[in-house]
């Protein structure tokens, strides 16, 4: 299977690089603090465990609204609105898997090849 020529320039994460050597230092018993990756340093709390469980239980298994679930949307909209003072409602919000997929979703709806985008720095090293 031939892949698309953009897949021959695509690197080994390097966050991902520096993450293993890290749990690899802890494994020797080092005193290490990664800030590598993204991943919590703590279990996840018992309300939202027991909130996963009772939705598993109901048979919440199946694919949500694509632009996310609706009180999720109306609870990031009040907040926004309450916290932020930003006039945003459930309709204005998009729920994503994760800042880099809110990222590339909002330039491929946004930006045309040749167009010029500025990445600030610091920034995500995969950017």
């Amino acid at each position: 299977m031939k892949l698309a020529a953009r897949v021959q320039q695509v690197t080994p994460s390097m966050t991902l690089a520096i993450s293993a050597k890290a749990k690899a230092m802890k494994a020797e018993g080092l005193d290490i603090c990664s800030f590598s990756a993204g991943e919590p340093d703590f279990d996840t709390p018992e309300h939202i465990r027991a909130a996963t469980k009772a939705a598993l239980d109901d048979g919440k298994t199946r694919y949500g609204p694509a632009a996310g679930e609706p009180r999720l949307r109306a609870a990031i909209a009040n907040k926004l609105r309450t916290d932020n003072h930003l006039p945003y409602n459930a309709e204005n919000i998009i729920v994503t898997n994760g800042g880099k997929h809110s990222l590339y979703a909002l330039m491929m709806t946004t930006i045309e090849p040749g167009d010029e985008v500025v990445i600030p720095a610091p920034y995500w090293v995969s950017y």
